[in-house]
Order: structure tokens, then sequence, then C-alpha cells
């Protein structure tokens, strides 16, 4: 997947998972940030853990939002202590 794919997924999941977890986004460099990385935790849970793949872009779309909202609530747990 290219580049543009990459922060357009990480943009959506992270704006999309922001709204999910505290009912707002971060901006865009900040949803974009969130989506990537989640990006990368959901599909290492969906391909290492579940063993499922995520093809395309809403198989990916949903592995990002799935892992942004696990990094946003371990992020609000370590917060809160």
């Amino acid at each position: 997947m290219g580049l543009i794919a990459w922060l357009i997924i990480g943009g959506l999941a992270g704006w999309i998972a922001g709204h999910i977890m505290r009912g707002g986004g971060f901006g865009i460099l900040g949803n974009i940030g969130v989506g990537v990385v989640g990006a990368v935790i959901g599909g290492f849970i969906f391909d290492q853990v579940l063993g499922v793949g995520t093809g395309g872009f809403l198989g990916s779309l949903v592995s990002a939002i799935v892992g942004a909202v696990i990094l946003l609530w371990v992020i609000s747990k370590v917060h809160r202590a």
C-alpha cells in the first residue's frame, strides 16, 4: 500500500477512534499518528494473534480502528496512573 493510502487510513482510523474513545478527534496530525500506530497494532493483532488477514482498504481501516482504540485505551490507563 502506498504512503498516501497509509496517511488516509491513518487519518480516518485516528478520527474514528478519537470519537469512539473520547468523543472528538486530535487534529489532522494527531489523527494520522494515532491511526498509523493503531494500524501497526491492529495489523499485528489480526494477523499474528487471530490469524485473520486484513486485505484491501476496508480491512485495513477496520484493523487500524481496532488498533487505535486499543492504543487510546492503554494511553488513558497509563495517563491516569
